[in-house]
């Protein structure tokens, strides 16, 4: 059988296009072909690093795991990882090349798209199946001039499209003929069908709108898929956090939701913990109860520190931990633990230095060339074994840095922590994700009786559950015999 890239584009953000992918990866793979996920642009602050020191958006990293291959820098060429609302820091196959305002990008969007190309060309000739991701909603109709992330990049190579639209919402077919009908006739002509998502119900009830809209766009519906509840796959965007399941007596960790938040993904080995209730608030007059404060990571990290303080978190850390509560930090809440963080270039805004919260005798200060690194330690407290990655601009030295809490392979020392064992800090991400590592941190805070979470195989076991929705729910026959339609249409032209 012929190479096959498909691409999934949706009616809306969220509509699965992530999990859809993720699954036909998976399922591909099963079949026996060599397959890879891309996107062309992604725009998220939860991001992975690669081997080679690349950073993708986090979602392409799981849809490789789900290729059984190891993220690459290919896979997500254009990443953009949001300063504020209206800047982002532009990453072309990996590296961070310029911060730049929405207008200015969209003119940039004229570099963005040999960079895709380049990258979608070394796929496309060493693997049988690439299954491509679309961002947001092709019809746009603001962005669709130099657009690269769906039908621009679609037109460009010349491949087959299927929508998803998520049902949940509401308005589903009024989402896809409306999508379709906003499309350019040939983009029109490269929509192979639909797929309708996370439907829970009667299919007796929903049928007669299937059968209409097949007979209103004369293109199929490939599947319905059901609503996934007991479904767990690392999220791309930090928009929704959901909150823990909470059980009887649950240990109280509290994270501040700041406004530029980066990698929660680093919680959830905690979110999946029913012993734990996991608080991400904006407002510390809303917690309730905490056992454990946990500052997260920032794109901007001055900014959101000032916007801790004008929200009352300082003096609320304070008094958590003058009743001895333990607080911990992660990439750029541990810069914001330190005395002071310093921004001479502006990496993350405007040129300058802040005071930080002072509970690690340490300084931090940011410079052009960002750590990526993908890294295997020990966590000194317990001698388990720790694996993740480090993204940051800063460097920090201080006193507090000879009490470190990892030693990385190579006799690297990394994070910190305080001489009465309050405060801890590291710069590692997916530092709770080995079930060994993660109890350890949680008997330092104080948690009693806590059973560990295999996030690993909990994140396997989502990745062969939308496979195997795939292959239950969707007439896949169909959409390959479609798609070599499609090929063999662009071969006879």
């Amino acid at each position: 059988m012929p190479a096959i890239t498909l691409m999934i584009q949706g009616t809306t953000s969220d509509a699965g296009k992530s999990a859809l992918v993720t699954g036909l990866c998976r399922y591909f793979k099963r079949q026996g072909y060599s397959v890879a996920p891309f996107k062309p642009q992604n725009m998220a602050l939860n991001s992975a690093v690669t081997a080679e020191g690349g950073e993708i958006g986090r979602a392409q990293a799981v849809q490789a795991m789900a290729c059984g291959l190891p993220p690459h820098t290919d896979m997500n060429p254009v990443l953009l990882k949001p300063n504020s609302d209206k800047t982002a820091q532009i990453i072309f196959q990996g590296k961070a090349v310029k911060n730049l305002d929405a207008k200015a990008y969209h003119a940039y969007k004229t570099q963005a798209m040999p960079v895709i190309l380049d990258s979608f060309a070394r796929l496309e000739k060493n693997y049988q199946r690439v299954v491509v991701e679309g961002a947001g909603s092709p019809a746009e109709i603001n962005l669709r001039d130099r657009d690269v992330a769906n039908m621009g990049f679609a037109e460009a190579v010349d491949c087959p499209v299927i929508i998803v639209a998520d049902i949940d919402r509401g308005g589903v077919f009024a989402h896809l003929v409306g999508t379709l009908d906003l499309l350019s006739e040939s983009e029109q002509q490269r929509v192979l069908g639909f797929v309708i998502n996370r439907f829970r119900g009667d299919m007796d009830i929903l049928q007669p709108g299937i059968d209409w809209l097949e007979q209103r766009t004369g293109k199929p519906v490939f599947g319905v898929l059901p609503y996934l509840h007991d479904l767990y796959l690392e999220s791309e965007d930090s928009v929704e956090v959901k909150q823990s399941v909470v059980g009887v007596g649950a240990f109280n960790i509290v994270i501040p939701r700041l406004p530029r938040m980066s990698n929660h993904t680093d919680f959830d080995a905690l979110r999946l913990n029913k012993g734990l209730n996991i608080q991400f608030s904006r407002q510390p007059d809303l917690v309730a109860k905490a056992d454990l404060i946990i500052l997260p990571g920032s794109k901007s990290v001055r900014d959101d520190l000032a916007w801790l303080r004008e929200q009352g978190w300082e003096t609320f850390i304070l008094r958590h931990l003058r009743y001895g509560g333990k607080v911990m930090g992660i990439c750029g809440g541990y810069q914001m633990l330190g005395n002071l963080l310093h921004d001479p270039l502006g990496i993350e805004g405007q040129a300058g230095s802040s005071k930080g919260l002072g509970l690690l005798d340490m300084q931090t200060t940011l410079s052009e060339d960002k750590v990526l690194n993908q890294v295997t330690g020990r966590l000194l407290m317990a001698d388990a074994v720790v694996r993740g990655y480090e993204i940051h601009a800063g460097i920090s030295e201080g006193s507090a840095l000879l009490t470190p809490i990892i030693e990385l392979e190579g006799d690297v020392s990394e994070g910190a922590i305080s001489s009465d064992q309050q405060v801890l800090g590291t710069y590692l991400h997916g530092v709770f994700d080995q079930p060994e590592a993660c109890m350890a941190l949680l008997h330092w805070a104080g948690a009693q009786n806590i059973q560990a979470v295999d996030f690993i195989e909990l994140r396997e076991q989502g990745i062969n559950l939308m496979a195997d929705t795939v292959a239950r729910s969707m007439d896949m026959p169909l959409l390959e015999g479609l798609c070599l339609k499609f090929i063999a249409g662009k071969k006879a032209s």
